[in-house]
């Protein structure tokens, strides 16, 4: 995960945990759309309560989280609620920048 994001691709890491219900329903909505409208994302899903150190380095403090990186650097970051086709759409010319 840290290879890509210092790679500059374009990265998503999902922050979740094992008894998070909205974190199991929402992740594969998010992979099919973001596989589907922008194919060139890396996509890493990070455990909470298994990997409590990468956890607090990247201040996660609620789960589901979302971390978008572009070009090494933490462009956005989605908590709990979202909507995945604004999500989407959010990212959508940022990644057309970065694709072109």
């Amino acid at each position: 995960m840290q290879n890509s994001i210092n790679t500059g691709k374009p990265t998503l890491v999902y922050f979740s945990g094992e008894n998070c219900s909205v974190c199991k329903v929402l992740k594969p909505k998010i992979e099919q759309e973001i596989q589907k409208a922008l194919p060139k994302f890396e996509l890493f899903e990070v455990k909470t309560d298994l990997d409590r150190e990468l956890t607090a380095n990247f201040m996660i403090f609620s789960i589901p989280t979302t971390l978008i990186f572009f070009d090494s650097k933490e462009f956005k970051r989605y908590g709990r609620n979202m909507s995945v086709p604004l999500f989407i759409e959010e990212l959508k010319r940022p990644y057309e920048l970065m694709s072109e």
